[in-house]
């Protein structure tokens, strides 16, 4: 592996874990988390006194976000949503930032897209649900686009938009993963965005896997993930259970390497391992941009990747027709009392008149 990706992921692995306890690194940077605080604080108090307000839309808008800087399972999240509403008869659009494109203009996202044009979570979205997609560094002028282009749609999720307060919104999920709240300590002290009070004033809160409950009167859900399959890079309808790929492995002595660039690498391998699979682990930083192939010295008869690194991988011809990778893609199960929270809730903003397009769905 390149060096200079190596010391990205080091830093990156050495962060998170650093972030999970108040060490001597914390407190060095005390400080500093201190002022990012003092700034969180008047940007908010710009808001409580409507110096700055939210911009609404004519439709509902649901946003999925978190505390803890980098992956948590926003994404997942994100696409099961969409799924579940388009099953209950709403017409969901999503916008994203897009980190990682190489133009922050608004625009929307095809499925046909690079992934260094639009991000690679965007594109995976639009993929995996065939639902519009937007992207702007702005949320709201991604909203308006998806809107503009978009007249159809009838709700609108962002992704990972919690901390943009400019786009209104009628409710927010906030999730946890199994780091929880890591310190507790805002950036660059600790890992939060936002400090933990701020879960006091979302609508639901996700707790993903072996997410730790957190003390607050904000009602949690659970949301469940797993492993069960794989298909190859260079032939998605080339495909095996992981339990009959456990089985070969073991049959013809197959060394694996696992891979990810994704924000939690460390889940998707005890995920591997959980299904019987004996893995390398070849952690990178979270959206690598495979630019520079990451496997060039790896010997490993399979490389198994995830959903997010696949698209990425797909841009770069070397990785693109090797056949050694496989991509595992990751079944999300969301708690149906979620789903029906948030039904409740944008429904609810229908029928106050805010949307006049019809009945709402059930």
């Amino acid at each position: 592996m390149p060096i200079a990706v190596l010391s990205q992921t080091r830093l990156q692995l050495a962060l998170t874990k650093a972030w999970q306890r108040r060490g001597v690194f914390a407190w060095l940077l005390a400080p500093a988390s201190v002022l990012y605080y003092a700034i969180y604080l008047c940007r908010g108090a710009l808001y409580a006194l409507r110096l700055r307000r939210p911009t609404r839309l004519d439709v509902p808008v649901v946003v999925v976000g978190n505390l803890y800087l980098g992956g948590t399972g926003k994404t997942p999240l994100t696409v099961e949503l969409v799924r579940a509403l388009i099953a209950r008869g709403w017409r969901p659009g999503i916008v994203s930032r897009g980190y990682g494109a190489l133009d922050s203009a608004p625009r929307l996202v095809h499925p046909g897209d690079a992934a260094r044009q639009v991000g690679d979570e965007p594109l995976l979205i639009v993929r995996a649900t065939t639902a519009p997609v937007a992207i702007a560094r702005r949320r709201v002028e991604a909203a308006q686009l998806l809107r503009a282009a978009h007249p159809e749609c009838d709700v609108i999720i962002a992704d990972d938009g919690l901390q943009h307060r400019q786009l209104g919104r009628d409710i927010e999920i906030a999730l946890l993963n199994y780091r929880g709240l890591g310190n507790g300590w805002m950036l660059p002290a600790g890992p939060l965005r936002e400090p933990p009070s701020r879960l006091d004033r979302v609508d639901a809160i996700a707790l993903n896997g072996e997410a730790p409950t957190v003390a607050t009167a904000t009602p949690s859900y659970r949301m469940r993930t797993h492993l069960a399959s794989a298909f190859a890079l260079h032939s998605p309808k080339l495909r095996i259970d992981l339990s009959a790929l456990a089985a070969e492995q073991r049959s013809h002595g197959w060394r694996l390497t696992a891979a990810g660039g994704i924000g939690a690498p460390d889940r998707f391998f005890a995920m591997l391992r959980a299904a019987g699979l004996v893995i390398d682990e070849l952690p990178l930083a979270d959206h690598f941009d495979y630019s520079t192939n990451p496997f060039s010295d790896c010997t490993a008869d399979r490389i198994l990747i995830t959903e997010k690194d696949a698209v990425k991988c797909a841009d770069n011809l070397s990785l693109a027709n090797d056949p050694r990778l496989w991509v595992v893609p990751l079944v999300t199960e969301i708690d149906p009392a979620l789903i029906d929270v948030v039904v409740a809730r944008i429904t609810t903003r229908r029928s106050a008149g805010k949307n006049s397009d019809g009945p709402s769905p059930a």
